[in-house]
C-alpha cells in the first residue's frame, strides 16, 4: 500500500499595494493605521527592506522599550534616518521619545497600529503636526488586477489572507469572532464580552444604514449610553466607518444622520451569518458596501474627497457623492429600470453636481436622461484614473 502526500496549497500571490511607504516617510514621519490583517507588517517588509523595525509584537522588544524608552535611540546607528515602530499602540508612551528623536535627530518615523484609541487616548497628540496619518485599506480591485472577482470578494471580502484562503468561512468566523472580542479585550474598553458579543452581531445587520440606536440597544440588550460607547469602540478600531449626510440639498429637505459601514464586506456578512446570494436584497447592499471601500481607499490614498450619502424627508436617498460634484447609485442589477434611477433624477433637479451615475451590473455603459449606467469595473477604472475628480 502506498501513502499519498497531500501538497501544500499554492502560495498566495504576491500584490503590490498602492501605498508606496518610503514615498511617504521621504516627505515626513507617518502613523500607518488599519484593521488587523489588511497587510501593514507584509507591507512594510516587502517595499522598506534594510529599514529598521521595531516590532513591539515581539515580546522581548516590548519589554525592553517599556522599561527603557531611551533604548530606542541607543540601538539606532548614526546613520540611520528612517525607522519604523509596528504596533505602536501597544506602548504609546514611546510616543515621548519619538518626538524627540525627530526633533533632536531628523528622524523619520512610520508608526504602524490597528487601533487609534490607545494613540489618541495614549499621546498622539504630542507629535502634533510632526506626523501625518495614512490608512491601509483591504484590497482593491485595482492591486488585485487580474486576481480580482467580485463573486470571491463578495464571498471572502477582501483582507488579503482571507481572499487568498483556503479555508475562507474558517478564517472570516474567527475574525469576526473570537478576534474582534479578544481586540476589544486589549482595548481595555470592555469587559462585558457576552454583551459587546450581541451588540457586533445586532449592528452587523444595520450596515449602511442610518442606525437607530434606541433599536439596537434593546435588540442587543445592552443600555443606550453603552451603544454609543461600543460605535466609539468599532470605530476606534478602524472597523466601522462613518458616512456622514450630504446637507446641500435646497428644494427637498435631507435628513442629517450618518450612515455606518463595516470596513469589509466578508466580515460584516460573516456576523451576520449569511453568504451573500446574487439577486437578493443581501447581495446588493453587500455590493455596496463594497464601493464604499473602493470609494473610502481613494479618497484616502489619492484624492482626500469627502464622501457622503443623501436622504431627502420625502425618502429619496442616493448612495454616495464625492464632494459637491459626483452622485452615485449603486444597483446589484443585470438590468436597470427607470424607477432605480428615481432618486438620482430627483437630486438632479437641485442642480449642483455635474455627474449623475449609476453602478450596476450591466455589461455596457449608456446614458438615460443624463445619468450614466455604468458597469462596476469600468466605474472603478475611471475613479482610480482620475475621471471622477
Amino acid at each position: 500500500m502506498t501513502a499519498t502526500v497531500s501538497e501544500s496549497p499554492p502560495a498566495p500571490p504576491t500584490i503590490a499595494r498602492a501605498l508606496d511607504l518610503l514615498a511617504l516617510v521621504a516627505k515626513k514621519s507617518h502613523f500607518l493605521l488599519g484593521p488587523r490583517q489588511t497587510g501593514k507588517s507584509f507591507l512594510v517588509k516587502q517595499s522598506m527592506p534594510g529599514i529598521r523595525v521595531f516590532d513591539l509584537l515581539d515580546h522581548a522588544t516590548y519589554l525592553a522599550l517599556s522599561q527603557n524608552p531611551n533604548r530606542l535611540e541607543q540601538e539606532l546607528r548614526p546613520r540611520e534616518r528612517v525607522v519604523v515602530i509596528d504596533e505602536v499602540q501597544r506602548l504609546p508612551d514611546l510616543l515621548n521619545e519619538v518626538q524627540r528623536l525627530i526633533e533632536a535627530r531628523g528622524i523619520r518615523f512610520l508608526l504602524t497600529g490597528s487601533s487609534a484609541r490607545k494613540l489618541r487616548h495614549g499621546g498622539v497628540n504630542l507629535l502634533g503636526g510632526r506626523a501625518r496619518t495614512k490608512y491601509l485599506h483591504p484590497l482593491t480591485r485595482g492591486e488585485l488586477g487580474s486576481h480580482f472577482d467580485l463573486a470571491r470578494a463578495m464571498a471572502r471580502g477582501l483582507l488579503p489572507s482571507i481572499y487568498f484562503s483556503d479555508d475562507p468561512r474558517a478564517d472570516l468566523e474567527a475574525y469576526a469572532g473570537a478576534y474582534l472580542q479578544q481586540e476589544i479585550v486589549a482595548e481595555g474598553a470592555t469587559r462585558n464580552i457576552p454583551a459587546f458579543s450581541r451588540f457586533l452581531r445586532v449592528v452587523s445587520n444595520t450596515n449602511g444604514t442610518m442606525v437607530n440606536f434606541t433599536n439596537i440597544a434593546s435588540d442587543a440588550q445592552v443600555p443606550r449610553t453603552t451603544i454609543y460607547e461600543y460605535f466609539e469602540i468599532l470605530k476606534d478600531t478602524l472597523i466601522l466607518r462613518e458616512l456622514p449626510a450630504w446637507k446641500k440639498s435646497r428644494k427637498r429637505k435631507p435628513l442629517c444622520t450618518s450612515k455606518y459601514y463595516f470596513f469589509d464586506v466578508g466580515v460584516v456578512g460573516a456576523l451576520q451569518g449569511r453568504p451573500f446570494v446574487p439577486g437578493t436584497r443581501e447581495f446588493g447592499e453587500a455590493v455596496e458596501t463594497y464601493v464604499f471601500h473602493e470609494l473610502s481607499t481613494w479618497s484616502d490614498y489619492v484624492s482626500g474627497e469627502q464622501l457622503g450619502y443623501w436622504r431627502s424627508t420625502s425618502n429619496f436617498e442616493v448612495d454616495f457623492l464625492i464632494g459637491d460634484h459626483t452622485a452615485i447609485e449603486v444597483k446589484a442589477k443585470e438590468s436597470v429600470s427607470p424607477q432605480d434611477l428615481k432618486s438620482l433624477k430627483a437630486l438632479k433637479e437641485e442642480g449642483v453636481c455635474k455627474r449623475y451615475l449609476c453602478v450596476c451590473l450591466e455589461p455596457r455603459p449608456r446614458t438615460v436622461e443624463g445619468v450614466r449606467v455604468l458597469p462596476l469595473l469600468q466605474f472603478l477604472d475611471e475613479l482610480w484614473g482620475g475621471k471622477l475628480q
